[in-house]
């Protein structure tokens, strides 16, 4: 630091390490790196508890948990050990073990719940559209950040929270890591390859990432439905057949870091991810009643492609004020084609694509308004087009020729103002206060007239945290917060997709095989909440944290299928449409425990043991208004999940290893007053070994196994309350094994 300087505050900015660390890390590149590189067990050193606001110079890495603990709003931060451990492929993989998160077919999922209430951010933005977190590197990834409540920086769109997933910035000196992996395939094991090259001269760094990798797995499906025959009578069908998925993919991702001066640094990151993906169903039977569509094979392929690229500049101008400017553009293109095939003959068919641009500026201004207090104020802009087109035919005849062929547009306009304020009152009290308001334009269209949805929140947030003890080891916080679920585009279009067993537009459909549809007149949902949290830092480096929160949500979406008179058919059809129906609450407990087993057992265990420990319980309870219960719970959100892990270093050997077990129960969901959907269990077992042959090369073996083990198979089963149609699917997953070796050159 310059002679005269005011030091820069090291309060944690939402969704960053810290304001000040952030440009800390800016100015100073991977002088804030948060790795994990000490081996599993060993413990987090104590942080320095400043009694004011002030310039943080780290010599060392910050493991996750100082970061946890350093920061101003309750966050969990999972670093290289957390990503190495279980020599992973993707970052969904690891994603799956993280407290309080389950994956499932939207994606990554908060308290359970689904697509659209837990945000995802790459470096601190919006995930764009298409982007394939399954065949993302966890090598790539930097660290991995879980926000349990918004914050002003980033956007409300946040109802569960937040999972910010940081890339790899450049290193700070010259760097050449090699990890090359094999996995069990259904045919042929299946390859995959991770470079690093890194390089650092004066005030420029730059790196180059690089993975490819290929999959290819094989699922067994049983499907069962029951639903009216012809003459009334419920007829029924069971088919069993195998699934094979495969496909093959790489991602680029280049970043430059230049420190122009002291006071200005310039940073360009790019993203590249490109992929081919398959999959083909063959059924082992043909008994068909009732229903002679069951018999038909699928097979789909496709493709997709990510491009990002971003530039940030930020300039000090003088001890008291900086401002930060980003820019980027993203951009997304997939094709597919699907393929009913039937007695190997081409039955049905539907091929398509879209594509996704997306224009991004933001900027930040902070001034200190004394030792102890910080103000920030900022924006984000974004200007995003979608455009998609499908052709679906049968027999080569187009099943609804007023619409095939025809594109479908979409435009997005999004504006967010925000002022954050953040203060230590005293040594043991912070307070994190923010406001932000948002303004979502989207416009929908073919070739008719446009389609518009407005929508504007203003989104106050309060945080606070409060220090038991001189030294920080016991914390409480607490965040007051309002936030919001906007309605996805795909949500908004209003164009019809026929169920591809009822082709057929001058005959009907059924409850479980509805046509589909968007709704241009979506409102957003609304959601105050309020989180509150104990945290206790050992001084072994463990830590221990009991948590609470509660949500109110208004104007809850959720799809709804009504039998009604249809332009596209000349007899009423079963169509399933998105809508505001009602409003709930939810509320949970969650508790996470981490550390050497001695701090938690020290009657049991010795204080020289490495053993490692970690487990996480969360509970859940919600409820939708316009639905009687039982079961009337949000979609998705399962009733508790849980976790448990071990990690052990021998002695006398260079060995470590370690497993997880990961549960989730099998529930019910009242989707509608008739319609009942339920889960089954779900419970994954990880296992893996790392031998550390030298210093710079290591091997891991891995091995993730699903239900088989514990209980039935994966699957869900949907009934109608009316004694009508049912359907139930089942699919099992066999073993994984990873093996993968470390280098570095």
């Amino acid at each position: 630091m310059r002679p005269g300087r005011r030091p820069w505050p090291a309060c944690a900015a939402p969704g960053l390490p810290g304001l000040a660390l952030a440009l800390h890390a800016l100015l100073a590149p991977q002088a804030l790196r948060a790795q994990d590189v000490a081996a599993p067990g060993a413990g987090d050193a104590t942080p320095p508890q400043p009694t004011s606001l002030q310039r943080v110079d780290i010599t060392g890495r910050q493991g996750a948990t100082e970061l946890r603990r350093a920061s101003r709003v309750a966050k969990q931060i999972y670093g290289r050990e957390d990503l190495d451990k279980y020599g992973d492929t993707n970052a969904l993989d690891v994603m799956r073990r993280l407290p309080g998160v389950t994956i499932g077919s939207g994606g990554p999922r908060m308290r359970g719940l689904g697509s659209g209430y837990t945000q995802i951010l790459i470096n601190g933005d919006p995930m764009p559209q298409g982007f394939a977190l399954d065949q993302l590197s966890p090598s790539q990834i930097e660290r991995i950040e879980v926000l349990r409540a918004p914050t002003a920086e980033q956007s409300a769109q946040a109802i569960a929270g937040t999972i910010n997933i940081i890339l790899k910035e450049a290193p700070r000196r010259a760097q050449r890591d090699l990890r090359l992996g094999l996995s069990d395939g259904t045919q042929r094991p299946t390859g995959n390859a991770n470079l690093t090259i890194g390089e650092s001269r004066g005030g420029l760094a730059v790196s180059l990432p690089v993975s490819v990798f290929e999959w290819r797995r094989e699922n067994h499906l049983e499907i069962e439905r029951r639903q009216p025959g012809s003459d009334g009578a419920p007829s029924q069908a069971v088919q069993t057949g195998d699934q094979q998925v495969w496909g093959w993919g790489a991602n680029l991702g280049p970043r430059l870091n230049w420190r122009i001066s002291d006071d200005q640094t310039l940073s360009i990151a790019s993203f590249l991810q490109k992929g081919w993906w398959n999959n083909e169903t063959v059924y082992a039977n043909r008994i068909v009643t009732g229903r002679p569509l069951l018999d038909d094979d699928p097979a789909q392929n496709g493709t997709w492609e990510n491009r990002r690229a971003n530039l940030t500049w930020a300039n000090r101008f003088d001890e008291d004020q900086r401002i930060e400017l980003r820019a980027g553009l993203s951009q997304s293109r997939w094709t597919f084609d699907a393929r009913n095939l039937r007695q190997g003959a081409e039955f049905q068919r539907a091929i398509g694509g879209g594509k996704d641009d997306n224009l991004t500026q933001s900027g930040k201004y902070n001034r200190l308004l004394g030792e102890a207090h910080s103000l920030s104020l900022g924006w984000d802009l974004e200007s995003r087009k979608r455009s998609e087109q499908r052709n679906v035919t049968e027999l080569g005849q187009p099943v609804l020729p007023d619409f095939e062929g025809r594109p479908f547009d979409a435009r997005l306009q999004r504006v967010a103002v925000y002022l954050q304020d953040e203060w230590d009152l005293t040594p043991q009290w912070q307070v994190y206060l923010g406001l932000r308001h948002e303004r979502i334009e989207t416009e929908t269209r073919d070739d008719t007239a446009p389609v518009n949805n407005r929508s504007a929140v203003l989104s106050p947030l309060a945080h606070l945290t409060y220090k038991l003890d001189a030294q920080g080891r016991d914390l409480v916080r607490a965040s007051l917060t309002r936030s919001y679920r906007a309605p996805g585009i795909g949500m908004l279009l209003a164009r019809p997709s026929l169920a591809s067993q009822y082709t057929d537009v001058t005959a009907g459909n059924t409850e479980l095989a509805p046509d589909r549809i968007g709704n241009p007149a979506l409102a957003p949902e609304l959601a105050t909440g309020l989180d509150l949290a104990l945290e206790r830092y050992l001084p072994g480096g463990g830590m221990w944290s009991v948590g609470l929160f509660h949500r109110r949500i208004q104007d809850l979406m959720r799809t709804v299928t009504t039998l009604r008179s249809v332009p596209w058919a000349t007899v009423p059809r079963w169509v399933s449409q998105p809508q505001n129906i009602s409003s709930a609450t939810f509320s949970g407990l969650e508790l996470e425990l981490k550390g050497r087993a001695a701090e938690f057992l020290p009657a049991l265990v010795d204080k020289a043991n490495p053993l490692s420990l970690r487990a996480s319980l969360n509970l859940y309870r919600s409820r939708v208004a316009a639905l009687p219960g039982p079961d009337n719970r949000l979609d998705s959100q399962p009733p508790w999940s849980a976790t448990f892990g071990a990690d052990h270093r021998l002695r006398g050997l260079p060995l470590t290893i370690g497993g997880n077990l990961s549960l989730n129960p099998a529930y019910d969901t009242r989707l509608t007053l008739d319609q009942v959907q339920n889960r089954s269990s779900g419970r994954v077992i990880d296992l893996y070994a790392l031998w550390l042959l030298r210093p710079g090369l290591s091997m891991r073996l891995a091995v993730a196994h699903g239900a088989q083990p514990f209980g039935p198979p994966n699957g869900s089963t949907t009934t109608f309350t009316d004694g009508g149609d049912f359907s139930r699917i089942e699919r099992r997953t066999g073993p994984q094994v990873n093996f993968s070796m470390d280098i570095r050159l």
